[in-house]
């Protein structure tokens, strides 16, 4: 999700409620220790002891292949303020797979192993270091003996991405493969990929019988998605700042995307010069709603170059 969930992402998405934590974005770690501005830049709620301001934990994401590198960058994390640490073994972006990073490890289990027990070491032991994993490079049945790894190299928990790396994000997810894990493990095992409905959920869950869930695209594409998930868990949520319903979010009701677009530029503004960036954003978000054919219109402000002139049709659309 790099470009995607950034912080004012995170931030918007945590007001709407339902989520237990967020993840940051990647920080691709070389052969060096970043310097303290590095991480507060890049996940600017260190600022509020690496929590939204609405008050959701964020975890810090680490990818990279040096054993050292990234237990440096761990204890670095940590001393600045994070709570927890997460190690990225998923990505399958062919520029960072090229690079040794990402889910090229997935190819070697016994690295993975000592990736993690590195991290692990460098991170105080009340305090949870996990791993994000797909399924494998290209065979699905990889996840058997990276999960392993995993857990053994001291992961408080593990996500899997129920896809390889050849499949990209292609349908469908094989979510079969994560209850067998979860199953072997006797630490959590968190159910990701293709959940963008209830029903998914619902599915999600009776196939893998996991307690825990991590949603990405499908949270964005319908926000309150998130929601009817938590409420369906029996989880307790504080009342939120969307008051439409999810079914509004799905027929592309401008009545219910309006305030939160709007919401996000008003957060989005510190971060970037001029509404360039906030506007770009917005388009990037509602074509991920589009393709799921819940936001039809897209094409109506595809070509829009500010966020006056989105919220412009957003709101002649409100009214007619």
């Amino acid at each position: 999700m790099e470009g995607v969930t950034d912080a004012p992402m995170r931030q918007v998405i945590s007001e709407v409620g339902g989520l237990s934590f967020c993840v940051s974005e990647f920080l691709r770690v070389c052969n060096d220790l970043f310097p303290a501005k590095v991480f507060l830049k890049h996940v600017p709620e260190y600022s509020h002891q690496c929590h939204t301001t609405a008050g959701t934990p964020i975890q810090i994401q680490l990818l990279g292949s040096n054993e050292e590198a990234m237990a440096l960058n761990a204890a670095r994390a940590i001393e600045l303020g994070a709570r927890a640490i997460d190690i990225n073994f998923g990505c399958p972006a062919p520029q960072v797979n090229r690079n040794d990073g990402g889910a090229t490890l997935l190819r070697y289990p016994d690295r993975l192993r000592g990736i993690v027990s590195a991290v692990r070491k460098a991170v105080p032991a009340h305090l949870p270091v996990s791993a994000k994993l797909r399924l494998g490079w290209e065979s699905p049945e990889d996840i058997y003996r990276n999960a392993q790894e995993a857990a053994a190299g001291g992961a408080s928990w593990i996500t899997i991405h129920g896809r390889t790396k050849k499949q990209g994000y292609t349908p469908p997810a094989y979510w079969k493969y994560i209850g067998e894990v979860r199953s072997q493990l006797n630490i959590p095992v968190v159910a990701n990929g293709d959940i963008w409905t209830l029903d998914d959920f619902k599915r999600c869950r009776d196939e893998t019988h996991c307690d825990h869930f991590m949603m990405g695209r499908g949270a964005l594409a319908n926000p309150a998605l998130t929601l009817e998930i938590a409420q369906e868990l029996g989880l307790r949520i504080r009342p939120s700042s969307v008051q439409s319903t999810s079914m509004s979010f799905k027929t592309g009701s401008p009545a219910a995307w309006l305030p939160i677009l709007k919401r996000f530029a008003e957060i989005s503004a510190p971060h970037s010069q001029g509404n360039l960036y906030a506007a770009s954003r917005i388009k990037q978000w509602l074509k991920m709603a589009y393709l799921r054919k819940q936001f039809p219109l897209f094409e109506k402000i595809k070509l829009s170059k500010t966020v006056e002139e989105i919220f412009a049709i957003l709101t002649l659309e409100t009214h007619s």
